[in-house]
């Protein structure tokens, strides 16, 4: 169960105590499951009750007792537990953190992308300015990976470098590079299809980039125009090229080529990975099971920087399991290493489809 799983699991425990009368709220629309801070117990915790008891005129231990009531013996959770003024916190059961990675390696880069067409289709409206250019590129990648159908219309000429050193397709205008081929969506009929009209029409007028970013190349170049959220001045060159942990994007690809190179060592020692449970990983294993809402939010807020963010906190929490990973001295490969490379090859995974979102390369060496 990943945390957004556990989050729908958790409002659909509200709804049945609104609908058995036990509770009087209004169903939010997302329960917040983070790992469970000082005096909290298990994988996950969340602070629903606290938030619902002041409209439910109700303690929050009383309405953490009526929810945990209802959560305990959901599938895959082993036990709910109250602490505090009223959080409930929750142990899944130990096969679930394995069908998480079992899911991220089973959809590869493509996790957390939505299945065929949303039904939307939307209209990317930005000036030839070279941080809108690649913000809208990145926002349309990211658009497409949760179904939508992406028309670009830029106010002018983009810059021809902007294409051959950052990625950018200026040769389409009215389109993206990897959009829709074929038929339009809504449009099944043969001959000439009538150019659909947006559901959506949205500007991207970010705050421009202050000096030219060319130099830095196209990698470096696109993170430091979009890890900055739109209302921000980018950082121009900045650290954006230096190999140390102070910058970002180097800990980003870092913590991926480390992923990879695991697995070839443990090809080399003869064991490969197979998900498993894995104690204390439960602060890599929200971000990842996060993955898909962020895509889902980076979408709907148009603001690539919060996967750039993102991808941040998978490498932050990915880096300090991989010394753990391979047997040490004569040590035999045991189950426990098998799940902890396949669970480093799944933080490996999400890491080089959110890059690739992002336009960004993920090397296997570094």
């Amino acid at each position: 169960m990943t945390p957004v799983e556990l989050s729908r699991t958790v409002l659909h425990a509200v709804r049945r105590a609104v609908d058995e009368g036990e509770l009087s709220v209004t169903v939010p629309e997302r329960a917040v499951v983070t790992p469970p801070g000082p005096g909290g117990c298990g994988d996950y915790a969340t602070n629903i009750a606290l938030q619902l008891a002041g409209a439910a005129g109700q303690p929050p231990r009383r309405v953490a007792e009526i929810l945990r009531s209802r959560l305990a013996g959901e599938a895959f959770i082993g036990e709910v537990v109250v602490t505090g003024p009223g959080f409930l916190n929750f142990s899944l059961e130990r096969n679930a953190s394995a069908l998480l990675v079992e899911e991220i390696l089973r959809r590869g880069r493509r996790y957390g992308h939505a299945e065929g067409f949303s039904g939307t289709i939307v209209r990317l409206r930005c000036p030839a300015e070279v941080r809108a250019v690649v913000v809208t590129d990145a926002l349309a990648r990211v658009l497409r990976s949760q179904g939508d159908f992406i028309r670009v219309e830029c106010e002018g000429r983009p810059a021809r470098e902007w294409e051959t050193v950052l990625g950018v397709d200026s040769s389409h205008p009215g389109s993206h590079p990897g959009s829709h081929s074929g038929s339009h969506p809504r449009s099944h009929t043969p001959g000439p299809r009538p150019r659909p009209l947006p559901d959506l029409d949205v500007p991207v007028h970010p705050v421009p980039a202050p000096a030219d970013p060319l130099p830095l190349g196209r990698d470096a170049a696109r993170w430091a125009l979009l890890y900055p959220a739109a209302h921000d001045r980018p950082r121009i060159p900045g650290d954006h090229l230096a190999q140390r942990e102070t910058n970002p994007l180097f800990r980003v690809r870092y913590a991926h080529a480390r992923t990879r190179a695991l697995l070839r060592n443990a090809a080399d020692l003869g064991f490969h990975p197979e998900p498993g449970p894995v104690r204390g990983a439960e602060a890599l294993l929200a971000p990842l099971g996060d993955h898909p809402r962020v895509l889902t939010t980076t979408a709907i807020h148009r603001s690539p920087d919060r996967l750039a963010r993102h991808l941040v906190a998978v490498a932050d929490a990915t880096l300090p399991l991989l010394p753990a990973v391979l047997p040490l001295g004569e040590e035999k490969p045991s189950a426990a290493h098998r799940a902890r490379l396949a669970l480093a090859e799944a933080a490996g995974t999400v890491l080089a489809g959110g890059l690739s979102l992002l336009g960004i390369d993920a090397p296997d060496h570094l």
